[in-house]
């Protein structure tokens, strides 16, 4: 116990190390911040709680918006203590990494007793406390970490084989609260059980059943809580992504799939690859079927995405929970490999070449991660955040905003919004790639400005009189374009008869009329 207590607390230490690096890079390019606007959804929802006892991403709007309730009420607790925001976010997320890793490498000692002398499970731990994915996911603001951490301790569970199968489903539904992703553990759960039984006998059901009433009591009230604030028993971002990138669903299931295999491996996993192959190839060599579950639920998570999101941007980050997994598997491999009897001097020339390449491989990525990261913040600052400060500056309060982005908008800008990405308003996902009937909807809603980058919304854009341009680098740099916040055609067709409501573009004037309030939202 005390040793797993100084692994644990080790890993923390390494966890704030790796983490202070990314930071540093963020620090020095522009400044703290998240790498993705949805951060900011986490955090309006958690400070609208603590603030005005509401689960509303607008004030008096109770909505589904947030994937993760869970994370969302972590956030909080940082409001009711009254730590900064992105503090006490980037130590969730420091704090999520370092358990992870000390999970992996505890899995990886049991997955390799006749190595466990050699460090493998030190070395699986490291190799997670500095895979790039790992540390921006953990800085992100985002529950991917959460997911990451708690898919891994559930993953662990079952291969201790105590059979506790009402924790296990337990687990699973408490991850659901996370991301319902995490009812993909469900199918471990089930191969687990049914390989402990050896066939669908009564004590296998009744294990299964367990599993189930486990899980219900998690899932049961988060289907509700989600029933009662929007009427559809999942968040509102469940159909939205879907509805969004549906396109995408058209091509080859295979080439979906390999497109997303391609982010989780771009690092040390991809020279950990050929240990995957050999590891899973012993396993089945073995008949040690159980063992395998674990790499079966990373290529079923996979399989998933590829059916229903098939996105591989942001890094991608929907489908990161699976890289510990595929970092011990292929640790695994390369540790039997190591291990293996032979006289060869070749043998003795590649086992040193493959540690040594992941090593290096692993370094290169963590700085190259670090600097990814810290464009990415640098990004969202410069605009979307630079946006939402210029329409909390520039525009009377109850001014209705259309956009695609919200977080920063929401948080920084607190204004009555118009969601195009379908969050916070459900109603456009039935046509939420369809340009003509969401500028009927924005026509119909009132809307009074639209922001927005120009590249997503061709239409729309030249429907709306520019206003401001944010000007920032790091997305034209990254073959982005500049956000633009636009005056809506229904607000223009008005200008005659209400001149006092026509706000100029350049924000001395807003800065004169808001004053301390801008300052505030600031």
């Amino acid at each position: 116990m005390a040793r797993d207590r100084t692994r644990l607390a080790l890993c923390m230490a390494f966890a704030g190390l790796s983490a202070a690096g990314f930071l540093l890079f963020s620090e020095r390019t522009s400044g703290m911040g998240f790498p993705l606007d949805d951060a900011w959804i986490h955090q309006t929802y958690a400070r609208n709680l603590v603030k005005y006892g509401q689960w509303a991403f607008v004030p008096g709007h109770p909505s589904a918006g947030s994937t993760s309730p869970l994370w969302t009420l972590l956030s909080a607790m940082g409001y009711f203590l009254g730590v900064e925001p992105k503090a006490w976010s980037y130590l969730l997320g420091g704090v999520a990494l370092g358990i992870t890793a000390w999970v992996a490498g505890a899995w990886t000692r049991r997955t390799l007793p006749s190595h466990s002398h050699l460090g493998w499970g030190w070395a699986c731990s490291l190799l997670v406390l500095v895979e790039w994915h790992m540390v921006w996911a953990a800085l992100s603001g985002m529950e991917t970490i959460l997911l990451a951490c708690l898919a891994l301790i559930v993953l662990d569970a079952m291969d201790r084989e105590q059979g506790k199968p009402f924790l296990t489903g337990a687990l699973i539904g408490l991850g659901v609260w996370v991301r319902p992703d995490a009812l993909t553990l469900l199918l471990p759960a089930a191969l687990a059980i049914g390989l402990r039984w050896r066939s669908l006998s009564r004590d296998a059901g009744k294990d299964l059943a367990v599993v189930a009433a486990g899980i219900a009591v998690f899932l049961l009230p988060y289907l509700l809580f989600n029933f009662a604030l929007s009427g559809a028993w999942w968040p509102s971002t469940f159909y939205a992504k879907q509805a969004e990138y549906s396109i995408l669903r058209s091509g080859s299931l295979a080439l979906r799939f390999l497109r997303l295999l391609i982010p989780p491996t771009a690092g040390a996993g991809v020279v950990l690859v050929p240990g995957i192959i050999l590891h899973a190839a012993a396993l089945l060599r073995a008949r040690e079927w159980r063992r395998l579950t674990p790499l079966v639920w990373a290529i079923a998570f996979l399989g998933l995405y590829a059916v229903r999101l098939p996105v591989d941007y942001q890094h991608g980050r929907y489908v990161m929970p699976v890289i510990p997994v595929m970092l011990g598997c292929g640790l695994a491999g390369y540790a039997e490999w190591a291990g293996m009897p032979s006289s060869r001097r070749s043998h003795w020339v590649l086992t040193r070449a493959w540690g040594l390449s992941v090593a290096v491989v692993g370094a290169a990525f963590w700085l190259a991660g670090g600097q990814a990261y810290a464009r990415d913040v640098a990004t969202i600052e410069t605009e979307m955040v630079a946006s939402a400060q210029w329409v909390a500056a520039n525009t009377e309060p109850q001014a209705l905003v259309a956009a695609h982005d919200i977080g920063a908008l929401g948080y920084f800008a607190e204004r009555p919004l118009l969601d195009l990405a379908g969050l916070i308003s459900p109603e456009v996902i039935p046509f939420i790639t369809d340009e003509t009937r969401l500028a009927a909807y924005l026509d119909e809603r009132g809307a009074d400005y639209l922001v927005t980058f120009p590249s997503t919304y061709p239409l729309l854009s030249g429907l709306g009189e520019v206003l401001f341009v944010t000007g920032g680098e790091f997305s034209p740099m990254q073959g982005g374009d500049n956000m633009v916040v636009y005056r809506w055609r229904t607000r223009r067709a008005f200008a005659p008869l209400a001149p006092c409501m026509i706000y100029c573009s350049q924000p001395t004037f807003g800065r004169a009329t808001y004053g301390d309030d801008s300052a505030h939202h600031r």
